[in-house]
């Protein structure tokens, strides 16, 4: 006999997914919530939801409206999809059969919402199961889209084909699997180009989406079928339904990176019909997708020039595409002066610490339109009905669609354009150019906005092209600063920043004062506007100037500085965050120029006011705490004055982030702490210890509580590859500046640091950013040898074993190796006599690796310490002995006059060299082997 659902039970789950999704009363929500996570627990709570979910006459009999059914039965669903992907291996298999059949019936429901929720629940038991575990599914399912008895209702064929789209999304590496010597997908594929033939246009559009889903993957399967497929595209092309014309849209765009060479001898048709697309102003999704084969085509190299002799229909499109729509328009109406109006909760977007470089021994469209960096086009299938009355959206990532960050026609149009411009260069602004006459000084300031964004989208590829006109063109912009209308303000703000190279590298006196001047004064003035996008866009424009003009505006650090204060004064949250952008930026480009009293004593009291703000849990501690790092170094020891509170909060920080991190480990309720509170403060240390005169720092890190380095060493140990890798860098300025405190805790951290070097250590998935830890573990390692003299002499055995290890690996990076050498001959500066008989074997990658490093102290260092491992085991070199005197003739061609120890690693090259001389019998024959200009060299430099 069938399961069969309690009936009180069943109505305390309803009035329990009821309450989850509503907003009106939290505390119900809350319970709701909380006896929903304790219902997963029972072997029966399964069935009671996938008999919710496709039961939906039942539930009015409890009561409920039309809409608040359907909020339930999604509610259902979500929990069951949610229920399966914690615990679907474990359920026998008749709750199991039960499910499924139930979740296959509900694809056959009114709603298009409930259909999709169903195809969802049908995908999350395939990919718990897998393929082989429901080998019924995709036969059922094709024949249900197919309509195969000629009986199937439509919205069942709709719902059939949705969760086929869904399986195929969520299951394309399996279905794509050798089973007993055949592919699912080599079966799946003609299947689904036959449906694509249905008469019901949904349909049509899902089979399309599902094919789509592989191309990408250069599946053989889809490869074998390519022909087919373009075969069926173009007999799609023109269909009346604009989903299936989006989904042909995105298919040819897809093939362009899969196979350029089966798209360009239709290049002339394609061009033509994704004009007439883009044009479609009915179906704004429909354009897009148009809009990104211009994108995809021109940022690949092969298939780029064949657009070319089209550029007079692309272009012209793209320029239309970039006028904002009567939507947006509306949304701009209130777009005035708010700048004294808070920022709202969602206003404020989650910052992140920056990626920081390694330390080196050696040496979508962003910015498009003034607004956010996008990201890639969404791979989402088409969606189908729209939603009635009570249904909710499914969403994956919970956003909240926020119109101003969302990836548009505007801005793909505006990011293909730039593209373009940047491989046909002149050829684009051409055809540019008849627009920007009519457009620019438009009475419509839609018209007006458009063009300065065109403007802006070609500056890097067309600066050849335009320059003639700049004289003209930017004082025109800097008037458009003034425009009644923020947009137009906002964008000029932009497209000025895009044209700050220009302006930052004039020669000519004059012209600096007629065109960088003012462009400087008129996007610093408008970081002011009364509107708080504007601030934002002048800000991030001032920014890219920095980045572009660096210590020429060293003479203009007093007014940008006295801006930056009112700024500090007037800025809300939201734009504090690139106000630190710029603080910083400067601080980083005019370097200690910023160190001038009255300088320091405008901007500090601004940014220490903001710092006493700023909660140490707050996320805008992580950008402050970036910008104080580059004020520090630019300031040097003239930072002393603020360092012992800045140094005391960081410790602070650290310390607080590490013990939540204990407790959220004992206690999985707990949320784990952000890792950017540790990253961003024990970079603000390595930068202070950096500034300051070495005894002032030693004091700050004498004096710390918790002792500071307990708490390093936490953190060379934390899980976390950003933590680890800022916490080897603050390793490594500790033995450079105040080696005198670090000495004492080196038994301790030394075995952690060796350990680091392990690269077994390193995991698959984060082997780029493990690499970065490695590479600064190397660094800190060959510091901590230069000051640690023989007493590393313990050491030395286990650390030659993690560096050979590194070198010996074909697989570590250029930069990681150099780094390794470099530690490995500093090594040697004070333990040659341990490193000696291990020479024969690193002696060969010694000189490989280090041949093309810069000549700095660090590589002195290196030769040094490898001359004296030399000194004392000659033997060992024999195998190699030509590349060891090829590269002291490169050392004493390169070396440079200002190395502090120049002086003794030529002695050691000196003794090794006139050694070598009276080892080799024949050794005027031998030295002929090397190039003249190497003998020549060696002759001049070591008197051979």
């Amino acid at each position: 006999m069938a399961w069969q659902p309690e009936r009180e039970p069943l109505r305390e789950l309803v009035g329990y997914l009821k309450d989850a999704l509503s907003g009106h009363d939290q505390n119900a929500q809350r319970y709701a919530t909380m006896m929903l996570g304790q219902a997963k627990s029972s072997p029966a709570t399964a069935n009671y939801l996938a008999y919710i979910l496709s039961n939906g006459p039942i539930l009015q009999g409890l009561s409920l409206s039309s809409s608040d059914s359907i909020l339930v039965r999604s509610s259902a669903a979500i929990n069951l999809k949610n229920t399966i992907k914690a615990f679907g291996k474990a359920y026998p298999q008749p709750d199991l059969d039960y499910i499924r059949s139930l979740a296959l019936s509900a694809l056959q429901d009114p709603s298009s919402q409930i259909r999709s929720f169903a195809g969802s629940v049908i995908s999350e038991i395939v990919q718990k199961g897998g393929i082989l575990g429901w080998p019924q599914l995709l036969p059922e399912l094709i024949a249900l889209a197919g309509n195969d008895t000629g009986s199937i209702s439509p919205q069942t064929q709709e719902g059939a084909m949705s969760a086929m789209a869904k399986v195929c999304e969520d299951n394309k590496e399996s279905l794509d699997k050798d089973y007993h010597g055949q592919r699912p997908l080599s079966i799946i594929i003609p299947k689904l180009l036959d449906i694509t033939l249905s008469p019901n246009p949904k349909v049509r559009a899902f089979a399309l989406a599902s094919i789509n889903t592989f191309i990408p993957e250069t599946s053989q399967s889809v490869l074998a079928s390519l022909d087919a497929i373009m075969a069926r595209l173009f007999h799609l092309a023109n269909d009346q339904s604009d989903s299936v014309r989006r989904n042909v849209c995105r298919s040819f765009t897809q093939l362009v990176d899969v196979r350029p060479d089966k798209v360009k001898p239709h290049m002339g048709g394609l061009v033509d019909y994704f004009v007439l697309q883009q044009r479609n102003t009915d179906d704004p999704d429909l354009a897009l997708d148009a809009a990104e084969f211009w994108l995809c085509v021109g940022e690949n190299e092969r298939l780029c020039p064949s657009l070319g002799p089209y550029l007079g229909q692309i272009v012209p499109v793209l320029l239309e595409s970039m006028v904002y729509d009567e939507e947006d328009i509306l949304r701009f109406e209130g777009d005035a002066d708010d700048a004294d109006q808070e920022d709202r909760p969602e206003d404020l977007k989650p910052q992140f610490a920056t990626t920081k470089t390694p330390r080196l021994a050696t040496n979508g469209y962003a910015g498009t339109n003034g607004e956010a960096e996008q990201g890639p086009i969404s791979g989402n299938v088409v969606t189908g009905d729209n939603l009635s009355e009570g249904e909710i959206e499914e969403s994956d990532d919970g956003s909240t669609g926020n119109s101003e960050d969302r990836w548009n026609l505007r801005k793909c149009s505006a990011a293909a354009l730039d593209v373009l411009a940047s491989h046909f260069h002149g050829a684009v602004f051409a055809v540019t150019l008849p627009y920007l006459t009519a457009n620019l000084r438009h009475q419509e300031w839609t018209n007006r906005e458009a063009a300065v964004l065109a403007i802006g989208a070609v500056a890097d590829g067309c600066m050849e092209a335009v320059t003639p006109h700049l004289p003209d063109l930017v004082p025109y912009l800097l008037s458009l600063l003034n425009d009644p209308e923020p947009v137009v303000r906002l964008i000029t703000c932009w497209a000025l920043g895009r044209y700050s190279s220009w302006a930052s590298h004039l020669q000519d006196s004059s012209d600096r004062k007629r065109y960088f001047e003012p462009m400087m004064e008129g996007i610093l003035n408008k970081m002011l506007d009364r509107n708080k996008r504007v601030q934002e866009a002048a800000a991030s424009a001032f920014a890219n100037l920095e980045e572009k003009a660096t210590k020429g505006l060293t003479p203009y650090c007093g007014p940008i500085i006295r801006q930056f204060v009112r700024c500090f004064g007037q800025y809300k949250d939201r734009n504090m965050f690139i106000l630190y952008d710029c603080v910083q930026t400067l601080a980083e480009h005019v370097g200690p120029a910023l160190a001038q009293q009255e300088l320091i004593d405008t901007l500090m009291p601004a940014i220490i006011q903001r710092w006493s703000k700023v909660s140490d849990r707050s996320q805008e501690i992580f950008p402050l705490l970036e910008c104080l790092s580059y004020v520090a170094t630019a300031l040097g020891d003239a930072f002393a004055p603020f360092a012992i509170p800045v140094f005391a909060r960081c410790i602070r920080i650290i310390h607080q982030s590490l013990e939540e991190y204990v407790r959220s480990i004992n206690n999985a309720a707990l949320d784990k702490p952000s890792k950017d509170f540790l990253v961003t403060s024990l970079d603000l240390l390595s930068a202070i210890i950096q500034a300051l005169d070495n005894r002032k720092a030693s004091e700050l890190v004498e004096t710390s509580q918790p002792r500071f380095f307990d708490l390093l060493l936490f953190c060379m140990e934390d899980p976390s590859n950003d933590v680890r890798q800022s916490s080897y860098a603050l390793l490594g300025d500790c033995a450079v500046n105040i080696f005198s405190q670090l000495q004492p805790f080196l038994p301790a951290l030394l075995p952690v640091l060796i350990q680091q070097l392990d690269l077994d250590n390193l995991r698959d998935q984060d082997t780029e950013q493990g690499f970065s830890v490695i590479n600064n573990a190397c660094w800190s390692c060959g510091e901590i040898a230069m000051n640690e003299h023989a007493e590393m002499g313990p050491y030395v055995e286990q650390i030659y074993h993690r560096l050979l290890g590194i070198i010996s690996n074909p697989e570590v990076p250029t930069s990681v190796n150099e780094n390794a050498v470099i530690a490995l001959g500093r090594l040697g500066v004070h333990c040659s006599q341990s490193l000696a008989p291990h020479l024969g074997e690193f002696g060969r990658s010694f000189l490989l690796i280090i041949g093309p490093v810069e000549y700095t102290e660090e590589r002195a260092h290196a030769f040094l310490g490898f001359n004296r491992t030399v000194e004392r085991n000659p033997r060992a070199m024999e195998a190699y002995l030509l590349d060891y005197f090829k590269a002291s003739a490169a050392f004493a061609h390169h070396t440079n006059s200002h190395l502090n120890n120049r002086g003794n690693v030529q002695e050691s090259f000196q003794r090794n060299l006139v050694g070598y001389k009276g080892l080799i019998p024949n050794f005027e024959p031998f030295l002929q082997q090397l190039p003249e200009r190497d003998i020549e060299r060696l002759r001049a430099k070591f008197s051979l």
